[in-house]
């Protein structure tokens, strides 16, 4: 039986709000205000977000931010940012006086995507959030990123609505260091990354399995320039949906970086549009599997804007599809 739209809306929210253009980086940089235009343009224009039921925006409050990062990293982005800097002294990202406001918000998305999971309104969910997260450690800004969504959003679903184990997979074509920092220690996380290697950040070695009772819970596939499905999907499809088994998240949480496209200019992966709405079948076919369907997408990379945009709407629409 076909679903009509307005049960799909019950089914996938969308956050898309504009504030993202507000974390403003420059016209020359990279990780640009044009990127949310991108997306929102891909699934609005497209008339995916006409099936989609719109994820009410918050702020993430200074408690739920530390699920994740030292009070004292907190206290220094909110410090540095409200002075003015135009980078963060912690590393290599560019950031302006509404930069605290926007990142907040885009952690925000996550929460409350959780939330509606967790109460039955939706089952799973997209963030069209900036800036990215998941080179974002404990105590360290870097690489584009402030606070880091995709874990804090992780955390956030043990916390509040007692989710025993999280899964987080991270197909950004940079390894999300990040996110293997705050959990590499946990067992009740598991974090799986795919991404070009060598290549920035530097991390992400096969050999990085995790550490104390969280060996076993860190899964890394750093690839060569060139890869595609053949070897990212497969990967994905194999060994994490395997590992996945024994795992049995009760949430999948997506970090989906789109510079692990084609003709990204910061990567050199080769995934198609097809490549990402199978991909995201995949991740769904877990979530079905052992999480009551609860997946939370949060954006990461993706700097063609063209390439972003189909991209993005190959994913959204696979969410939708189910």
């Amino acid at each position: 039986m076909q679903m009509n739209d307005k049960q799909q809306k019950s089914k996938v929210g969308l956050l898309c709000e504009d504030i993202a253009l507000r974390h403003d980086t420059g016209s020359e940089h990279p990780e640009c205000p044009e990127r949310y235009h991108a997306v929102a343009d891909a699934i609005r224009e497209g008339g995916l977000a006409d099936l989609m039921a719109p994820i009410k925006p918050r702020t993430a409050t200074a408690e739920e931010i530390e699920l994740c990062h030292t009070q004292a990293y907190r206290e220094l982005a909110e410090r540095e940012i409200q002075a003015g800097v135009e980078h963060l002294s912690t590393g290599d990202t560019v950031v302006c006086e509404q930069s605290l406001e926007v990142a907040l918000q885009a952690v925000g998305a996550g929460l409350q995507a959780v939330d509606d999971l967790f109460e039955g309104s939706l089952e799973r969910a997209f963030c069209a959030v900036r800036p990215p997260g998941h080179h974002a450690t404990p105590s360290v800004g870097m690489g584009f990123c402030v606070f880091n969504s995709a874990a804090i959003t992780a955390r956030y679903a043990q916390r509040k609505h007692r989710a025993e184990r999280v899964a987080i997979l991270d197909w950004d074509v940079h390894h999300g260091n990040g996110t293997q920092d705050i959990f590499y220690t946990d067992p009740s996380v598991h974090f799986c990354s795919s991404h070009q290697a060598p290549w920035y950040p530097g991390t992400g070695a096969a050999s990085e399995i995790g550490a104390d009772k969280g060996v076993g819970t860190t899964l890394n596939f750093p690839l060569p320039a060139g890869s595609g499905d053949e070897a990212v999907g497969a990967a994905i499809r194999e060994h994490w949906v395997k590992a996945m088994d024994e795992f049995q998240p009760d949430l999948v949480v997506l970090s989906a970086g789109f510079d692990s496209r084609i003709d990204d200019p910061l990567g050199r992966f080769r995934l198609t549009d097809d490549d990402f709405a199978e991909l995201t079948k995949v991740a769904m076919g877990v979530a079905g599997k052992h999480a009551e369907g609860r997946l939370v997408s949060m954006l990461e990379g993706g700097y063609n804007l063209q390439g972003l945009a189909s991209a993005t709407a190959a994913h959204v629409g696979a969410l939708i599809r189910g």
